[in-house]
């Protein structure tokens, strides 16, 4: 395989080259699916983002506002107090990601020391996000989704769910390149689990080679996504296994970013899918 990536970020910094990064997930919110919000607390939160990079974690994404189906957004003044002291302590060592789909929540991050927008928006909850994205130049997050986290899994349809993706990915990328910010910044993200079924998921998976042709990395966030309850019958605490076997998957068809709890187990996942496909 021997592929290497490279990401440019806030600044001109670049990421890599290497053949994977990992994003450990920060999630300073009262209604993490995932530990029940005990990160809600600053201290928790940070101690917590430096657990994740010692396990190897390359991004800590912090967000502040759950965008779980059926959640409900919070205020500017909310999600910037929860993720702002995160952010400028967890940036003096570490390379940041936002959570956000605000455009006044990623300037003030950006200022704090985040150097990537995850946008699950592509920035079309808040307009003015793309002028800041296009001003500030940091690392882009790109996702696609179905309608907003309260109403986006009540009924999602699609004629043809790829057809979709790659004409939303195709007219997004060009407003983005048009706005001014490079292409190096950019990765697509099809989000799973975000306005779609599991059909509809399973069929993102199996032609995940078909957004890799549009010539962006992928970034992928599949960990313990309800995917793998509906599946398996899996609770929220039971998925690590189902996560790390699609991580696997992917990771040996060449996707090279993976959003993830479990950091240390993703490591591992990654370590074994070079040394077998390394050199083929």
């Amino acid at each position: 395989m021997n592929r290497t990536y490279t990401w440019t970020i806030e600044g001109g910094r670049v990421l890599g080259p290497a053949p994977f990064f990992i994003a450990g997930i920060v999630n300073v919110t009262p209604d993490s699916f995932y530990d029940g919000g005990k990160n809600y607390d600053h201290q928790n939160a940070i101690a917590n983002g430096r657990m994740l990079a010692e396990k190897g974690a390359d991004i800590l994404d912090v967000g502040g506002e759950s965008t779980r189906p059926f959640s409900e957004s919070v205020s500017i003044e909310d999600e910037l107090s929860r993720v702002i002291p995160v952010i400028k302590e967890l940036s003096k060592d570490y390379i940041i990601s936002v959570d956000t789909v605000k455009s006044q929540v990623a300037s003030e991050a950006i200022e704090a020391g985040a150097s990537i927008i995850n946008d699950v928006s592509a920035f079309s909850f808040d307009p003015a996000l793309l002028e800041i994205v296009a001003d500030k130049k940091p690392g882009y997050v790109l996702m696609h989704s179905q309608g907003s986290p309260e109403k986006m899994q009540l009924s999602p349809q699609y004629d043809d769910v790829m057809e979709n993706l790659l004409s939303f990915f195709k007219k997004s990328l060009d407003k983005l390149l048009k706005a001014g910010l490079p292409k190096e910044n950019i990765v697509i993200d099809p989000g799973i689990g975000f306005g779609k079924t599991v059909g509809h998921n399973l069929e993102i998976l199996r032609n995940i080679d078909q957004l890799m042709d549009l010539g962006f990395p992928v970034y992928m966030g599949l960990s313990n996504k309800s995917l793998w309850g509906k599946l398996l019958g899996l609770e929220s605490d039971e998925r690590q296994n189902a996560t790390q076997a699609a991580t696997a998957v992917l990771a040996a068809r060449g996707v090279p970013i993976h959003r993830v709890h479990e950091v240390e187990l993703t490591c591992q996942t990654l370590k074994v899918v070079k040394a077998i496909t390394e050199g083929r």
